[in-house]
């Protein structure tokens, strides 16, 4: 039996298990390296640092771009008075645990033996000796952060703002905010469970969890970019190199001096409508995007890193004026500060109340400029096909502080001592 577009969409639950009309959404993920495009073959990389002018798990260095497992967990601080003063003591406190449970989580080593009397110091999923497998903890802050509880206001970061909604997104609030949001990142998905377990249990009674959403990222098939759960490469224009170190950390004097060498991070929890999407033909799956599903490359292309020639085809003729790729990224000049470092993932939770499988995409994004950059390119996907077929309905507008220089320094000791 045919299912009809409008039956499928009110069959399904709202929120993160719902299926309603969604607005233009970016479809993110990123694009393997040069060498990763001639085969499927992709190395891990055992650690990345830890100290530095800007945190990992934002731009990757090697062969992967991204490590295959991840983690968005958003926390609300608990602010454990009336003094601003009192509180954000207890921030900082927050804030320097935090960072010491990263630093010995990302570089691995024997947790300590604190006697047959006391619970273990570990949960003990990794064994007896934590491997570094990868791991790299992002630290961000939204806005929310700012508020009264911690006298910050002044130094909230000038584009820092709740996150915008779009026409046709299906905000669910069980699925957004939260003053702080963790981004881990791993080789396994037992370093991922193992991770957010150490952190919680070290931040009990100064941290709860808002949400929290796992992801993976499918390895290349055949070759090239990882696909999304549309089936087609997912991020193949992903800016790389010193490109994108220039469209990613923050450096414009009106902004506080303590965030510079951070980025804007917009994380966007959108559901995929798989079993609807399946009904459709190929050549309209492929309009919608302007690639070739098989091989990911421009319908004006042989291949999945060739550039579309818009300028020989101005009327949409070949790459439809309102697919994906087009709107998305137009390839003019004036358009060319506008791109964002995407760090996407694929999720799956299962299935909703009405039997539909609930699985999506985490879009993931990095930037100098949230307003300049994601929601000027967000704005030009409105009503963009694809609207039919996903559903935007958690996440956030986030601010990745800067790296932690050394061992006497830790996340947020310049915003917290200003």
């Amino acid at each position: 039996m045919s299912l009809s577009r409008r039956r499928f969409l009110q069959g399904s639950a709202a929120g993160a298990a719902g299926t309603a009309l969604a607005g233009g959404v970016l479809i993110g993920g990123a694009r393997a390296d040069a060498d990763a495009a001639t085969s499927a073959a992709v190395p891990e990389q055992d650690a990345y640092p830890f100290h530095g002018d800007h945190q990992s798990g934002i731009l990757t260095p090697g062969p992967r771009t991204k490590q295959p497992f991840s983690c968005f967990a958003a926390f609300d601080t608990v602010a454990p008075g009336s003094s601003a003063s009192r509180n954000v003591a207890a921030l900082a406190d927050l804030m320097q645990t935090l960072t010491g449970r990263a630093r010995f989580l990302t570089g691995g080593g024997v947790p300590p033996d604190l006697g047959v009397d006391q619970p273990p110091s570990d949960s003990d999923v990794l064994g007896p000796v934590i491997p570094r497998d990868g791991l790299t903890v992002t630290v961000s802050a939204s806005s929310s952060l700012f508020d009264d509880r911690y006298g910050l206001a002044s130094l909230k970061p000038r584009k820092l703002t709740p996150m915008r909604v779009f026409p046709n997104d299906s905000p669910d609030p069980a699925w957004l905010g939260g003053d702080l949001l963790l981004q881990l990142c791993a080789n396994h998905p037992d370093t991922i469970h193992h991770t957010i377990r150490d952190i919680t249990r070290h931040t009990r009674g100064a941290m709860q969890l808002r949400w929290k959403i796992e992801g993976y990222a499918s390895p290349p098939r055949p070759a090239g970019t990882p696909r999304n759960l549309l089936g087609f490469k997912d991020g193949t224009a992903n800016p790389v190199g010193s490109l994108a170190s220039e469209l990613v950390w923050v450096d414009d004097p009106a902004e506080p001096a303590w965030a510079h060498g951070g980025s804007y991070q917009v994380v966007r929890i959108i559901r995929m409508l798989v079993e609807f999407w399946d009904r459709v033909s190929i050549n309209e799956q492929e309009g919608m995007f302007g690639r070739r599903r098989d091989t990911g490359a421009p319908l004006d292309g042989n291949s999945e890193f060739d550039k579309p020639d818009y300028a020989a085809d101005p009327h949409g003729n070949v790459i439809p004026l309102d697919s994906h790729i087009r709107l998305a990224n137009p390839r003019t000049k004036a358009t060319a500060d506008q791109r964002i470092i995407r760090r996407s993932y694929n999720y799956d939770l299962g299935l909703d109340l009405n039997g539909n499988i609930q699985a999506g995409h985490v879009f993931v994004a990095y930037q100098q400029d949230v307003h300049r950059q994601f929601e000027t390119i967000q704005t030009r996907l409105i009503n963009e096909p694809l609207v039919d077929y996903v559903q935007p309905f958690g996440g956030g507008y986030f601010f990745a502080l800067p790296g932690v220089s050394g061992a006497r320094d830790w996340y947020g000791r310049r915003l917290l001592a200003a």
